[in-house]
């Protein structure tokens, strides 16, 4: 491991990465694994502050990265409910969806990365920077680097500073944490879609883990007209199945979600973008932190390889290998067109609409009846 007494200058750092987020911090841990000196810089206060997500992972997300159990709560299947109120079960088997503490989450991150050897400085905002002679030099920190990693969110104050892809494109949500209630059935992500309510996106509710996370996203049109999130009508519609009135509100949240796919260019000489910085989020379903954990995790590798090794340029390496979301990028500005809800209430229990649920939640990882489901009305399971 590097010892910060044995060299000259004790501000050079080998990678300086913008952002404790949930890319950043793998990347960190990543590159501080192949004895890289690395900084983490961080405007929060500590990890785990001004958590802005719902926190879902999918189960791919825990073999990119192994989540300590105790932080997370399995959720084996999604509900999707119409306009009219009726209601479809979809499940895979062996698959499920993790609901997580990730405030709790984010300081568990943290520990891995400074246990790599990484040095994490909170309180420390990103404001400038510029190349000279091949190093990155902070402003306002006293801090250089031979490599600069941005992964400072949907906003990214690196990509501005660098002139790189700037995220144009993003739903707008909100969410409230509820104390833990026993009307959410558990076995299920509640899914409302509603293009009236949610256009462009949908509205939820979560089984959290020690609470139940409700939440609503808009986008807006593909025209270019803003759209109104009207938190308290997603609220009232749900009150009959779920009595959150009487629930006490433990925190609210609300921010951008980019929606775009990836920005481009994601990399200029000495400096790489990655997570919602670089657009890698499902421009369809608004996933990010699967991607965030494999590219975080890749981020942080081309780069002690290029360092190291003489490697090739991790921003040419991660240009070929970072998704491209052509198909989901022509879906998502299908569905931010916001089909009327009687389309909605007509099409959502056919055949070809639950299959197209199926893939959109599950990908290709087949399906099977719901265990929970009794009643059966023609060649469905469970319409309520």
């Amino acid at each position: 491991m590097n010892d910060n007494r044995t060299r000259p200058d004790p501000q050079l750092y080998d990678l300086i990465v913008v952002g404790a987020s949930f890319a950043g911090l793998i990347a960190a841990r990543a590159a501080a694994h192949r004895d890289l000196r690395v900084a983490v810089l961080d405007a929060k206060t500590e990890p785990g502050a001004r958590v802005r997500t719902t926190g879902l992972l999918v189960k791919e997300a825990i073999e990119e990265c192994d989540i300590p159990s105790a932080l997370t709560r399995k959720i084996p299947g999604a509900r999707l409910y119409a306009p009219n109120g009726q209601n479809i079960d979809l499940f895979a088997p062996g698959y499920y969806f993790l609901a997580t503490d990730t405030a709790a989450i984010m300081r568990w991150l943290a520990r891995e990365a400074a246990r790599a050897g990484a040095d994490l400085f909170f309180g420390a905002r990103f404001e400038e920077a510029t190349l000279a002679d091949d190093l990155i030099h902070i402003h306002g920190h006293n801090l250089k680097a031979r490599y600069l990693l941005g992964a400072d969110g949907a906003k990214s104050r690196v990509a501005k500073c660098f002139a790189l892809g700037r995220n144009s494109e993003f739903l707008i949500g909100m969410e409230s944490e509820y104390e833990e209630t026993p009307t959410v059935d558990p076995d299920f992500l509640h899914c409302f879609i509603d293009s009236r309510l949610a256009p462009g996106y949908l509205g939820w509710v979560v089984p959290g883990v020690n609470m139940t996370q409700v939440g609503l996203a808009v986008s807006d049109s593909p025209f270019g007209a803003p759209r109104k999130l009207d938190f308290d009508a997603f609220l009232k519609r749900i009150d009959p199945s779920f009595a959150l009135w009487n629930c006490e509100v433990k925190a609210k949240r609300s921010g951008p979600i980019p929606c775009g796919g990836l920005v481009s260019p994601i990399a200029s000489r000495r400096v790489l973008l990655t997570g919602d910085a670089a657009g890698l989020v499902s421009p369809l379903t608004a996933g990010g932190i699967r991607l965030a954990f494999q590219y975080g995790r890749r981020a942080g590798a081309a780069i002690s390889e290029y360092l190291q090794d003489g490697g090739a340029d991790p921003g040419a390496l991660m240009a070929l290998e970072y998704p491209k979301f052509a198909l989901k990028k022509w879906m998502r500005r299908a569905w931010s067109a916001a089909p009327p809800n009687a389309l909605i209430n007509a099409a959502l229990f056919t055949p070809p609409m639950r299959a197209l649920a199926q893939w959109i939640y599950f990908q290709k990882r087949g399906s099977r009846p719901s265990p929970l489901s009794a009643n059966v009305e023609g060649p469905f399971r469970r319409f309520v």
